[in-house]
């Protein structure tokens, strides 16, 4: 019985095929080529000290329907940074999450006024081929997710490579002991323990803390979903994160600068 994270793959990859028809791999190499040099995200996260908040722009989900649907993506990006931010994920996936490469665009010419004091841009999607990676890049990304979940070893190896070589650092994301060994093994520098479980949708904030003890010291940990609190964020603090990662809460707030204050407690 397929999973909805087997259904949104499914999808994923005729919509990649889709795009491989309307321009072809040499052209958009050469496009992400030309494209605005990207910033190191573990370098960026870092700066912050021991707490780092990575804003997600997400218009709906599986699990939720519809969040924000018209939510004006570069608007929302620049108010997470001016509140200090020091990532900003952009979901990119159509279907459930309606999101578009071109929010992820907008956000990134958005943010350009704010110098290379900016927040790191994520390419949030369900990645598996390269032509993906070469269209995150294009688009401006600073890094990209890569779901070990829907990766076998050398395919996770393969983008995780390609990514770096085009000055990439992906956020390698993780769900079980198992996955989180497979990402220490292929070398992943930045690791997000997401408390979702992506089969079926379920959230158990304690993942984080099982998993981080996995990981290697010199890795930068991301907690990522069912974090609504600053009890949540100094929750995960104290389990070894060095970064959360917020959409949902964030995207229904009435104020999102105010929320991510609130959030990373200042």
């Amino acid at each position: 019985m397929s999973t909805i994270l087997d259904r949104i793959v499914a999808q994923r990859r005729k919509d990649v095929e889709v795009a491989k028809a309307h321009l072809a791999l040499p052209e958009l190499e050469r496009q992400a080529g030309e494209a605005a040099t990207p910033i190191d995200i573990v370098t960026r996260l870092r700066a912050e000290g021991d707490m780092a908040l990575i804003a997600e722009v997400k218009r709906a989900s599986p699990s939720k329907g519809d969040i924000a649907p018209g939510i004006d993506a570069a608007e929302q990006a620049l108010a997470y940074a001016r509140a200090g931010a020091a990532g900003i994920s952009i979901l990119t996936e159509p279907t459930w999450f309606k999101g578009s490469l071109d929010d992820l665009a907008s956000a990134r010419a958005a943010l350009e006024q704010l110098g290379d004091d900016r927040p790191a841009i994520l390419r949030k999607d369900f990645i598996f081929d390269p032509y993906q990676v070469y269209e995150a890049r294009r688009s401006g990304a600073d890094s990209l997710l890569l779901i070990v979940a829907i990766l076998d070893d050398s395919a996770l190896a393969e983008l995780l490579a390609l990514s770096r070589e085009l000055g990439m650092e992906p956020l390698v994301e993780v769900n079980n002991s198992e996955e989180m060994e497979r990402a220490m093994g292929v070398g992943a520098r930045l690791v997000g323990i997401n408390n979702r479980d992506l089969r079926d949708f379920s959230v158990d904030l304690g993942t984080t803390e099982r998993l981080a003890t996995l990981a290697r010291k010199d890795v930068l940990l991301a907690a990522l979903s069912g974090i609504s609190s600053h009890e949540d964020v100094e929750r995960f603090r104290a389990a070894g994160a060095g970064a959360v990662l917020v959409g949902e809460a964030l995207m229904r707030a009435e104020d999102p600068a105010a929320r991510v204050r609130e959030l990373v407690g200042r």
